[in-house]
């Protein structure tokens, strides 16, 4: 996974590393975002439909995710001037070459869960070893790699370790009886196995956070040498200044703002009901962020991937992988 990582970082950045905006256009700023439209990404959509982001001068392109698009290539390649990223997706790939800098943080707390069938005979971790539980890749699966080792559990498929499933963006392994246990988001796929029509009493619930592991999501990125441009530092202080703004608006409106992220919703497959939802869960994981990086939140996240047994995640504490120069400016 590490070598395969490393190779398409290596193949992105030699498309070249110079930002977005210097097609000359000097107040555009191209957002990638780490998956589709929808309510997990709120506050940028309602930076830009409230005006927020023109306000600061600034023309915003937001560019939707998916499947088979990773934040950290994209940047690489010179295709967005800033990624939405989990900083344990972020510090690989950073310790693989990619000089990815955390310029804000709008979310304080980690979404992540392992949702379980209890009738697969799990009621604590305890009970994993011997199971087959899905997971996300694609730089997804390193908290969950963290926490196995932690544990003591093999992810391997040996005798008293854990058979890893490699799942899909969907809850399917779970809703056919392939896995005990799938990844979860509070915000979404947990609410698309109640929907499927297993009741809160057929589940026991793992967050990442009540064991230890959490790790921060959904952060600002920027690829540090574009931080030594004085355009694009001013551009990423207004850019961050409206985003916190729309988050805020979000948080206090939600409905609203749901409504505003399914008139993004080019594919036209998101629901109402759901985004909704999902932005009452979304804003549980936003309230009382000003966006600016909580460090020791930062440092425990490093802590979680450095003690990956064998074969940890990163092999050493980053240097210089967040700055708080951008929010000083922007929330000052």
């Amino acid at each position: 996974m590490k070598t395969l990582l490393a190779a398409a970082l290596a193949g992105a950045m030699a498309l070249g590393s110079t930002f977005a905006s210097a097609d000359g256009h000097a107040n555009k700023v191209t957002l990638q975002l780490k998956w589709v439209a929808q309510a997990q990404f709120a506050g940028y959509y309602v930076a830009l439909d409230k005006g927020f982001y023109a306000e600061e001068g600034l023309t915003v392109d937001i560019k939707p995710g998916g499947p088979d698009i990773a934040p950290a290539q994209v940047i690489a390649g010179g295709g967005a001037d800033v990624v939405l990223d989990w900083m344990p997706s972020a510090l690989a790939s950073r310790e693989r070459g990619l000089d990815l800098v955390n310029i804000a943080q709008p979310f304080t707390s980690s979404g992540m869960m392992l949702t379980c069938r209890k009738d697969a005979g799990i009621s604590s971790p305890a009970d994993f070893a011997g199971k087959t539980l899905g997971v996300w890749f694609f730089g997804n699966e390193y908290p969950f790699l963290s926490w196995m080792s932690k544990l003591g559990l093999a992810t391997d498929g040996s005798d008293g370790g854990v058979t890893v499933l490699r799942q899909g963006f969907n809850v399917d392994p779970i809703l056919q009886g392939q896995a005990a246990c799938v990844s979860t988001m509070t915000y979404n796929e947990y609410w698309q196995i109640i929907d499927a029509g297993l009741s809160p009493d057929d589940l026991v619930v793992f967050k990442y956070e009540d064991q230890g592991v959490a790790t921060l999501e959904d952060g600002m990125y920027v690829l540090g040498e574009n931080l030594k441009d004085p355009v694009f530092k001013e551009n990423m202080v207004k850019f961050v200044r409206a985003s916190m703004k729309g988050w805020k608006y979000a948080e206090a409106n939600p409905d609203e703002a749901a409504m505003i992220v399914l008139d993004n919703d080019a594919t036209g497959a998101q629901t109402e009901k759901h985004q909704k939802r999902m932005m009452g869960e979304v804003a549980k994981l936003t309230a009382g962020s000003s966006g600016a990086l909580d460090v020791a939140a930062a440092e425990r996240t490093v802590q979680s991937l450095l003690s990956g047994g064998s074969d940890p995640v990163i092999t050493k504490a980053p240097e210089g992988a967040w700055t708080a120069e951008i929010t000083d400016a922007a929330l000052n």
